[in-house]
């Protein structure tokens, strides 16, 4: 009999085996045994011997029988994950794809800037048609869209399956994607929805969304959403929109040939738009007429019928789509309209009367290849006219707000206004000799020096040196400090070259701080809208506006008005009181001119967009006569007065014995001979000219030309034919040259020789 391993009661000392040893030999063994079965199932062996539970060794215990898991369990675990992603995707779709965005238009409605007197002056944005109701059109008219992009939309559930087949198979045979299987549904879709690209993804998301689409919506209604948010050219969004744009009619209006060009352009808009390629249009309605007849829509004769459509030939109402100032202005328009959700209307403050005039001006300046930027604004810095360049379809670069160019002697500006603030005034002198700062020389342009002058003839004549010398005697950052109090926000460098214009600065930048000049204020801020928000209590605190003292304003203005009235600004001159400055850069790149009368500041610079030379090239040249010209329109002034005639005086006593009859002579009598006529005005003025005789044939060259010096291309306007033909008493030899006491010159403000300053 075998022994009891539990008997405690045996001895160790008989030679058995010791208490409780074979149960734990039992446990090793199945210990054993399970470790093994364990390494075969890793290594995917077949089972062992004691595996099954037949084969275990009389001393192991037997392992319970497995469960069979029913198959239902298994059934009902994934009907719960099923739900479980139902409602994740639900909830996903509710966030991500509302019913109310099918209803938005795919991009934001225009914004519509208008003139300070309520006119548009211009559109941004898309034109959003309003929406319509299918089930309201002829039935022509929806089914154009039908028989074209989706003849089985009332039959489908979102997603076509056999249109998708045969697009595929079209799209096989032709080698490339030609056809699309997206139903009206899919397109609302994507079109409300998604972006446009053409990943799997996206495929999955749309059709994701065009099962939403028909769960909520009826079918009219899903096709009413797709007619009035559907993209048909020309920036024209919805079926009402591009009835009215193409054809100047409501949707129900639409004949059959009208509402198939419509359904025809939405394959691809922006090609087709009849207003750019109508034959391409009246091609694809023939299409889309094929299409109904096919689909039942049309009889065979009813399709025949259908005439190739016109559009409107003009839209006088059409607003021009892109202006330097609207450019400019629209992100603050946009901000201040908030989000758009319908079309909405800022009001700006150009003045349309002198936006015409600014351009008029800047079309007749005669420019050639070079470019040119206007800005005119009121003091407060309201900007009423903006010129960004000769042609704004050519390129849409605005010249005046961002181009950074260099302003030459205008920014002499600054540094005056750094010298008036440490007490210095019109009258106090300065050096106008040749001066070295560091390694640097700087020059006069005419190469002329005047020595001791005051700053009043200083800044008329421009004087580098001058400004050179002023700048290191007040200090660059006491210039560099009045640039920025008047509103100059570019880098400036801490160097003495900034007296001569070195920075770069925007035109408006520029103009708005002599507009500061103007107003007796500082800084003064560009602005376009004609709403100012209010400003925060923390920004009313640290910007404000800061009053310049009276003297130091009529001291800036004595200077400003002497380079108007006797210095380089002498084209720019007005019959009203006028200020300015001119500014020319290194090798005639740019030149300028700025300045303000009555209460208009006008900014006016020319140059090359590659900052190429142009020579000849100067601020009191071709921009000092666009800022004369453009403010006598504005203004409306006369132009300054010709100058008169050079008048000879002559002394009667020194005329010859036998002409000393004729030295009497009545008032605005003349006397003919010796190939002069002398003549006397109603004032009692002798004068001597050409004889008539002369005048008849010609003057020869030499009487013509005298000792007079040769100008170089005089400037428009300032030629004076009766001086060209006035004989030069040094040429008519000593006896003639004796009896002349002298003579006036006949050189007008406008007509000598101008530098580059």
């Amino acid at each position: 009999m075998r022994p009891d391993p539990f008997d405690t009661n045996r001895s160790s000392s008989s030679g058995d085996r010791e208490p409780y040893a074979f149960e734990r030999e039992r446990l090793i063994t199945e210990r054993e045994r399970l470790r093994q079965k364990y390494d075969r199932e890793r290594d995917g062996e077949e089972p062992g011997p004691y595996d099954d539970r037949d084969a275990l060794p009389p001393y192991a215990t037997p392992r319970a029988p497995r469960r069979k898991r029913p198959i239902g369990r298994w059934i009902l675990r994934g009907l719960g994950i099923g739900i479980v992603l139902l409602v994740i995707a639900i909830i996903w779709l509710a966030i991500t794809a509302p019913l109310s965005k099918s209803l938005q238009p795919p991009t934001p409605p225009s914004i519509t800037l208008t003139a300070d007197d309520g006119t548009p002056i211009a559109r941004r944005g898309a034109i959003i048609g309003k929406p319509v109701d299918a089930a309201k059109l002829p039935p022509h008219v929806t089914q154009a869209f039908l028989a074209i992009e989706d003849r089985r939309f009332y039959s489908h559930w979102g997603v076509d399956p056999r249109g998708i087949a045969r697009a595929a198979w079209a799209n096989m045979g032709s080698g490339g994607v030609r056809q699309g299987g997206s139903t009206i549904t899919q397109q609302l879709a994507k079109n409300a929805f998604l972006d446009s690209d053409r990943t799997a993804t996206r495929k999955i998301r749309e059709a994701m969304i065009a099962f939403w689409l028909e769960a909520w919506l009826s079918k009219d209604e899903i096709l009413s959403r797709y007619l009035s948010n559907v993209y048909f050219g020309d920036n024209t969004y919805g079926i009402s929109a591009a009835a009215k744009h193409y054809f100047g009619r409501t949707p129900d209006k639409l004949n059959v040939g009208q509402a198939a060009m419509l359904a025809g352009l939405v394959k691809a808009p922006s090609r087709l738009a009849p207003t750019s390629n109508l034959e391409g249009a009246r091609k694809r309605e023939a299409v889309v007429v094929g299409a109904m007849v096919d689909a039942g829509f049309l009889t065979k004769a009813e399709g025949d019928a259908v005439q190739p459509q016109r559009v409107l030939g003009s839209r006088p109402s059409q607003l021009p789509n892109g202006t330097y100032f609207a450019d400019w202005i629209l992100p603050e328009a946009r901000d201040q309209a908030g989000e758009i959700k319908t079309e909405a209307t800022v009001q700006t403050t150009l003045d349309p009367r002198l936006q015409r005039a600014a351009e008029r001006t800047v079309a007749r300046a005669g420019l050639r290849e070079a470019q040119v930027a206007l800005v005119a604004m009121r003091p407060d810095g309201r900007v009423v006219a903006m010129v960004g360049g000769k042609n704004y379809a050519k390129s849409p670069f605005n010249r005046a707000t961002q181009a950074r160019r260099q302003p030459g002697s205008t920014f002499k500006l600054f540094v005056y206004l750094a010298a008036m603030r440490q007490g210095m005034t019109p009258d106090s002198t300065i050096e106008d000799r040749p001066v070295t700062i560091g390694d640097w020389t700087p020059k006069n342009s005419d190469g002329r020096y005047q020595g001791t002058i005051t700053l009043r003839q200083a800044f008329a004549r421009s004087s580098n040196v001058a400004a050179a010398r002023l700048t290191q005697q007040v200090g660059v950052k006491a210039v560099i400090k009045a640039a920025r109090d008047l509103g100059i926000s570019t880098p400036i460098p801490s160097e003495a070259t900034i007296g001569l214009g070195t920075s770069t600065v925007s035109l408006l930048e520029l103009t708005a701080a002599y507009a500061a000049i103007a107003r007796e204020q500082y800084p003064v801020q560009p602005r376009g809208l004609a709403d100012v928000r209010e400003k925060g209590w923390y920004q009313s605190l640290t910007g404000g506006a800061t009053e310049m003292p009276s003297k130091i304003h009529d001291e800036m203005l004595d200077l400003l008005a002497a380079s108007i009235r006797t210095g380089t600004g002498r084209g720019a001159n007005l019959t009203v009181d006028a200020f300015g400055k001119t500014g020319t850069t290194s090798d005639n790149k740019d030149a300028l001119f700025v300045g303000f009368a009555r209460d208009l500041v006008v900014g006016v610079w020319v140059g090359n967009d590659d900052n190429s030379s142009n020579p000849g090239l100067s601020g009191g040249g071709i921009p000092a006569r666009i800022w004369r010209d453009f403010m006598q329109s504005a203004l409306g002034i006369a132009p300054i007065a010709a100058p008169a005639p050079a008048v000879e005086e002559v002394d009667p006593d020194a005329l010859p014995a036998e002409d000393q009859e004729n030295s009497i002579l009545p008032l605005g009598g003349e006397i003919e001979g010796m190939g002069f006529n002398l003549k006397m005005g109603e004032d009692g003025t002798i004068s001597v000219g050409p004889s008539r005789r002369d005048r008849q044939e010609g003057p020869p060259p030499a009487t013509i030309a005298g000792r007079r010096r040769k100008k170089k291309g005089p400037t428009r306007g300032n030629r004076n034919p009766a001086a060209e033909q006035l004989v030069s008493p040094r040429r008519r030899g000593p006896r003639l040259g004796s009896r002349l006491r002298g003579r006036t010159r006949n050189r007008s403000p406008t007509s000598e020789r101008r530098h580059s300053r």
